[in-house]
């Protein structure tokens, strides 16, 4: 048995179903009301909503946030196992009266980034410092029972896109024993947008990789070079692929924040960012994808490794959702500069189909419907595993280390290690960027993302 099918297995039988790495203080955002960069990102939130009206997204939703209808709890419940017995169904195909991806019109995924889509390469580069602990128990523990490089305690977003398009598990590139028929991985935990040169050029240190988003394109270049006949060979094969171009540039951030740069300072490395993954998105279009995904990041500052390093008696630091306002705001100015070039990429080929990943939303759509979805609402602002203090976050403890210690129920909680997120909420994350409408433009892209299978008389 396969691990896609043994591990969509264990799924269906749960009885539930449903990048940073934080060194030492945080110097370079202010303890204040950030309102210098509020004025600024205010200045920009037009220019947005421009491109919302002439681009005919679905939604932005950048700001203010979308709102969530609420369904009454146990309501919800019954409404979530009954959508989720559909969705193994309909996606995963566990069952032997399924046929085998008909009618599916991706046939590989390709992804770059951090550690929000690692499956393992880092620790095949060699891991230590405070991503050490990744390449140990508990990280794996909840599906695989064992580490597989993944920051989590199982499964990711890419883990569960791959399942709904009835696709292997990617696997990391660096796995040469690998196979690689449907698409790979090139992601690195601790990866940046940007090359080492630019943060020696700065004076900040590049503590866990050198695996950039160039060196990761450079990985995919020899890829095609073994799988390719000829430039048109390539075309033919990348028709049907899946890019995920990113989510990175996180990294590129909170190395500047951990080395001391002030926001200000950080705040010019925006369109540098910016402009490298443009350009790996133009590099793969050149050599022939058709279909882009882009994410956004993350609201930073409701992370409980945030929430640790600039914890404020100012109660104005904070939202209604107990986040820090500051980094919150700051990722937003990147997800609103990297929005306005992704229209200009759009422009540039009219040909492919280039989406945003609204990050962002996703998951503040999951804090805010929290307590209906499962979640401990004691435990929305604390690690599962971490080492203790009151978002459970201690960057000399980090999860996995000695003195650091799991929850009993990872299932309960949004943040697995302070930095990441648990399975459980990545696979909520990944059923709102698939079907939420939280990728857009949207219009007709899941028809054609879909897989259509033949249901047999009965399902066992």
């Amino acid at each position: 048995m396969d691990s896609h099918h043994q591990i969509s297995q264990e799924i269906t039988a749960s009885s539930d179903p449903f990048p940073w790495v934080f060194t030492g203080k945080l110097t370079g955002f202010p303890r204040v009301a950030s309102s210098d960069l509020e004025v600024h990102f205010g200045r920009e939130v037009d220019k947005l909503r421009t491109y919302s009206s002439i681009t005919n997204f679905s939604s932005l939703s950048l700001f203010p946030l979308r709102r969530q209808r609420v369904i009454p709890l146990m309501a919800l419940k019954s409404l979530l196992k009954t959508v989720f017995f559909l969705f193994l169904v309909l996606f995963f195909g566990t069952s032997a009266g399924l046929k085998e991806r008909e009618g599916c019109y991706i046939e590989a995924i390709y992804s770059f980034g951090d550690s929000i889509a690692d499956t393992g390469n880092l620790i095949r580069e060699g891991v230590d410092g405070a991503f050490a602990p990744i390449a140990h128990l508990p990280y794996g523990e909840t599906t695989f029972k064992r580490p597989t490089g993944r920051c989590s305690n199982g499964l990711l977003m890419i883990d569960y896109l791959a399942l709904s398009l009835k696709l292997p598990f990617v696997n990391p590139y660096l796995d040469k024993d690998a196979n690689f028929n449907h698409g790979v991985n090139f992601a690195v935990a601790g990866g940046t947008a940007l090359d080492v040169s630019f943060f020696k050029e700065r004076g900040i240190m590049m503590p866990y990789t050198n695996s950039s988003l160039n060196v990761q394109l450079e990985w995919f270049k020899s890829h095609l070079d073994s799988i390719c006949s000829s430039q048109t060979d390539c075309a033919e094969k990348l028709k049907h692929a899946l890019f995920l171009v990113g989510e990175i540039g996180g990294n590129d951030y909170n190395y500047a924040f951990f080395g001391g740069k002030s926001i200000t300072e950080v705040m010019n490395y925006v369109p540098h960012v910016v402009t490298s993954i443009i350009n790996a998105a133009k590099e793969v279009i050149n050599m022939g994808a058709i279909q882009l995904v882009i994410p956004g990041n993350f609201p930073i500052g409701c992370l409980p490794s945030y929430l640790t390093a600039l914890n404020s008696s100012d109660p104005d630091a904070y939202d209604n959702r107990l986040c820090l306002k500051g980094p919150n705001t700051f990722a937003m100015l990147h997800n609103l500069k990297l929005q306005e070039a992704i229209q200009e990429l759009r422009e540039s080929y009219p040909h492919v189909v280039i989406m945003y990943a609204d990050y962002y939303n996703a998951f503040m759509t999951l804090l805010d419907n929290a307590l209906d979805l499962g979640f401990d609402k004691n435990s929305l602002m604390k690690a599962c595993c971490g080492g203790g203090g009151e978002h459970n976050f201690d960057a000399t403890k980090m999860c996995g280390s000695p003195g650091a210690s799991t929850c009993d129920n990872p299932a309960q909680h949004i943040s697995w290690d302070g930095i990441h997120l648990t399975q459980e909420a990545y696979m909520i994350m990944a059923r709102q960027l698939i079907s939420g409408g939280f990728v857009y433009p949207s219009y007709g892209v899941q028809e054609k993302w879909k897989c259509w299978y033949r249901i047999g008389e009965s399902l066992s």
